[in-house]
């Protein structure tokens, strides 16, 4: 661990100290609907105060300017898939962020592309 005590919460060999579930306080469910690995998320423009939110929420608002999957966001966030549905159900709920269910569509999803998605995020 360095020896300087404003690094006291970093150890250069194991990374940040925080744990993931301290970013959601604890909470291992989204409040909001059903958020699979495909679900697309699109932040859209609100009238709300954004100092409210944590840095994380305002990392997810910044990252999904074009649409996501809530598996690429997690990954961007170096998150648990968990934790990143509990901090995409925040921005739902307070209408910073939409969802689009790709199983809607007429076609089926690249198997290929969701093989390399989940691939990516089992390396986390």
């Amino acid at each position: 661990m360095s020896s300087r005590s404003s690094d006291w919460w970093y150890d250069e060999a194991a990374g940040p100290l925080v744990r993931p579930y301290a970013l959601v306080s604890g909470r291992t469910r989204p409040t909001w609907g059903r958020l699979n690995l495909a679900t697309q998320v699109r932040s859209i423009r609100t009238s709300t105060d954004p100092s409210s939110l944590s840095v994380e929420h305002q990392e997810i608002i910044r990252l999904c300017r074009t649409p996501l999957s809530v598996a690429e966001v997690a990954a961007y966030l170096h998150a648990p898939l968990v934790v990143a549905k509990v901090l995409l159900s925040d921005l739902i709920q307070r209408g910073d962020v939409i969802t689009s269910d790709p199983s809607r569509l007429a076609t089926g999803p690249d198997l290929n592309l969701l093989q390399k998605v989940l691939d990516g995020v089992r390396a986390i």
